[in-house]
């Protein structure tokens, strides 16, 4: 595997930016044998072996040009949607921003069409980066990236858009600020047991479903995406990579209930450290 990943280490070194996406993980034997008790650690699990296996099948060529941008996927678990099955599956994704501009929310979904087959996914959850410890999400913090959603809610390439963590005071706020009203509100049950009953009250009575989710506030930390980098490339230098985002998306039978496929697609982005002439 020596050769294997003196290349993955070399393309790494010379790349500006990386793609990695995880195809359907439900043809994954491994993981469904393992089952990672959260979803961060599902998501090192998945980075680590799509990069191990990326690894093992790099056509030597490439290395003697190495491109700016990598693209890292499992081919033979990649799924896309029967178009005759298209209205009885409901397409939802989750995006994760850690640390990137906003024209990546649009970037984000346009890849998960792509990777899904579909002009159009039913629904779309936002998490905007975590903020700094003493720190509260404020509206002002939540609009750019609803006003992104918003337009892809009118290009036709999302149908509902939803939000995550909200309370009632700041759900209410965005809810009257938005041109295209909020659909959907996760709520994580690991910071209150029960529904607050003034935000299932707001809820229900704008017609905003409430979910429940086990995500923690950091999904993929610059230190843990960097760890997973490490272990599914033998040792290569990590320290200039970072996630800029992340996207979770499902695949749901809706007649059955039942998840067909669901997967992770991911951008990161290699910053060397700036040298300051003097």
């Amino acid at each position: 595997m020596g050769t294997d990943s003196t290349a993955a280490r070399t393309l790494l070194a010379k790349a500006g930016t990386l793609y990695l996406q995880t195809g359907n993980m439900m043809n994954w034997g491994r993981l469904k044998k393992k089952c990672p008790t959260a979803s961060s650690e599902e998501l090192k699990d998945c980075i680590r072996t799509v990069l191990n296996e990326w690894s093992l099948k790099i056509n030597p060529e490439i290395v003697q040009e190495p491109p700016h941008t990598l693209e890292c996927s499992l081919s033979q678990v990649t799924e896309t949607i029967n178009p005759e099955e298209r209205d009885e599956m409901k397409l939802s994704a989750k995006l994760f921003i850690v640390d990137s501009d906003l024209s990546s929310i649009r970037h984000a979904v346009d890849l998960a069409c792509s990777t899904l087959g579909v002009s159009q996914l039913d629904s779309v959850i936002i998490a905007p980066p975590p903020l700094e410890d003493g720190f509260s999400l404020t509206l002002e913090n939540l609009q750019p990236y609803w006003r992104e959603l918003e337009s892809l809610v009118w290009d036709k390439k999302v149908v509902a858009i939803g939000t995550s963590d909200l309370d009632k005071p700041l759900l209410e706020q965005l809810y009257f600020w938005a041109q295209v009203k909020p659909n959907s509100n996760q709520v994580n049950l690991a910071s209150c047991c029960i529904m607050p009953p003034d935000l299932t009250a707001f809820a229900k009575e704008f017609d905003i479903q409430l979910l429940t989710h086990s995500d923690p506030k950091e999904l993929l930390s610059k230190e843990m995406f960097q760890e997973a980098l490490r272990e599914g490339t033998e040792e290569c230098q990590v320290s200039e990579w970072s996630p800029m985002w992340i996207l979770r998306y499902s695949v749901i039978v809706k007649t059955r209930g039942i998840i067909k496929s669901k997967g992770y697609i991911l951008q990161a982005q290699r910053k060397p450290p700036s040298t300051n002439s003097l």
